[in-house]
């Protein structure tokens, strides 16, 4: 007699980790990211960072970075909602790779942004050939 047969609800994808948080301390505002690769896929231990100047004439001054989890997922919070210029400008970066974007805290206190990652290209660079005869 043969063994009825058994349903398995067990999958093959390992489980999500935590969102990785950085806390600036300087505000109510936060910024969650989902960083991909070129081809759409999570891009695992992407750097993010961001360097904002806030309160009066800009003279607090607050470098932070952090790194995605395995999901291309990072958050930061405690961002202040009155920055020097309007907008926080906020790079991820992976080897080779490198994105961009965007927030402006005023508008936007608790904002979701995707950042996907394309070849660093070059920018604005002066070359100089020195030939000697």
């Amino acid at each position: 007699m043969a063994a009825p047969a058994q349903s398995t609800s067990e999958t093959n994808t390992p489980a999500s980790q935590p969102v990785p948080v950085l806390d600036g301390a300087a505000g109510q505002c936060s910024v969650e990211f989902n960083v991909t690769t070129p081809d759409g896929k999570p891009a695992e231990a992407a750097k993010v960072k961001v360097h904002i100047a806030y309160r009066f004439g800009g003279f607090h001054k607050l470098d932070l970075e952090a790194s995605t989890n395995s999901d291309g997922k990072v958050k930061f919070t405690g961002l202040p909602a009155k920055v020097r210029r309007s907008q926080l400008e906020f790079e991820a970066t992976k080897g080779q790779l490198t994105g961009t974007t965007t927030v402006d805290p005023a508008t936007e206190c608790q904002a979701k942004r995707d950042i996907k990652l394309a070849e660093k290209t070059a920018a604005g660079g002066l070359a100089l050939l020195l030939v000697i005869e």
